[in-house]
């Protein structure tokens, strides 16, 4: 009975890895890992017990710390699976060309992992039929694996790199502001809706692909930086904040904008985008209606939005009350789930948005009778 239950057991964990790695190399969606999503939030909520509030920098080495534990956990893991078939060989199928053959588990491990490689570099070697099949399918599997992870791990930064280049992007279109008002005052200049409109339909695409990239590489959410300009929940907040400001303080006659492609990609894709991260890893449901402070923050953040909108010389609409509840109601679609996922990745909320702490700092716009500056709300 301990003859075969052994080999059944090393097969078993065998079936398991290739498993986890078809699942997670060739499958390639969030969620379906066996052992790789579990690996990855074991580390990184590792990584968050050991950094403080107050220094997160350690958390950057998480995400290539969660690749490397992932490579050796599969590499040992199918090492151990082949030792439990090769164990109960030693010494009659499987024996050593030099001296007499050991049959103890270490040795079965080490000629295991010896023969993941077609190469191979140990003097143990098969007599039998069986056990020649047995070398040969090792070390296809592990050539195989090794083959995958290198690819995927090629993957990973070529989509890691894609993700930052957009955060960088959302980040300069602002000004190096993180607020949503001065993106569209930049694309927007002198009520050119029109000249913004292709730099946001590139951005509609960028945000797409970085959706699907999390999808495909779930792993690449561990990706956290210490510069918050490339935190996903802040490009996904100036994006999201930038639809709100235009279907709310624009008026009647940029209607075509309002329900253009572009903007409703980017309002879907940002969304989506959230969704999964919370969906996926986070696994937390997003708070129902904003409480009363809240309303009455992102009523003085659209108020100085507008102001900022009307000093590029970008018309807005005449009908405040309804473009402020407009505005509360897109708000109130995302700002939840923005939080939940920068307090997650432990960011700041200041960081994470920089413009509402500035939107209660009343800003200058020229006096329409040519007086000079005054300030936002003056008379």
């Amino acid at each position: 009975m301990v003859h075969w239950l052994e080999p059944i057991l090393g097969m078993s964990l065998i079936a398991v890895v290739l498993a986890d790695v078809f699942l997670t190399v060739l499958y390639a969606r969030a969620g379906t890992g066996i052992v790789s999503d579990r690996l990855a939030r074991l580390v990184w909520l590792a990584m968050r017990g050991i950094c403080s509030s107050r220094n997160n920098h350690l958390l950057s080495f998480c995400g290539p710390l969660i690749l490397v534990a992932l490579l050796l956990t599969w590499s040992f893991l199918l090492a151990l699976g082949a030792a439990l078939v090769v164990h109960p060989l030693l010494g009659t199928s499987i024996t050593n060309s030099n001296q007499q053959t050991p049959t103890d588990f270490t040795t079965a491990l080490y000629v295991a992992g010896s023969s993941l490689s077609i190469v191979g570099g140990s003097n143990f070697g098969p007599q039998s039929a069986g056990a020649k099949l047995l070398f040969l399918v090792n070390s296809v599997i592990g050539t195989s694996v090794i083959s995958l992870t290198i690819t995927y791990l090629m993957q990973i930064y070529g989509a890691l790199r894609s993700r930052n280049s957009l955060c960088l992007k959302i980040h300069t279109l602002s000004g190096e502001t993180g607020d949503a008002a001065e993106l569209l005052a930049h694309l927007f200049a002198k009520n050119q809706l029109s000249a913004g409109y292709n730099n946001l339909s590139e951005m509609a695409v960028e945000l797409t692909d970085a959706k699907e990239a999390h999808h495909f590489y779930p792993i690449l959410f561990y990706f956290r930086f210490p510069e918050p300009i490339y935190a996903v929940s802040r490009s996904c907040l100036i994006a999201l904040d930038a639809v709100s400001l235009i279907r709310s303080a624009l008026p009647d006659d940029a209607e075509w904008l309002k329900k253009s492609g572009a903007v409703t990609q980017v309002w879907l894709s940002g969304l989506m985008l959230l969704a999964t991260l919370n969906g996926v890893f986070l696994h937390k449901k997003p708070s129902g209606e904003p409480v009363g402070a809240n309303q009455q923050l992102w009523r003085v953040r659209y108020d100085h939005a507008r102001e900022r909108l009307l000093i590029a010389g970008i018309c807005v609409t005449d009908d405040l009350r309804n473009s402020v509840e407009s505005y509360v109601e897109h708000r109130t679609k995302w700002d939840s789930l923005v939080h939940l996922v920068g307090n997650s990745m432990a960011y700041a909320l200041a960081e994470i948005d920089p413009a509402m702490p500035r939107a209660q700092t009343p800003i200058l716009r020229s006096d329409h009778r040519g007086e000079g500056a005054v300030p936002s709300g003056s008379d």
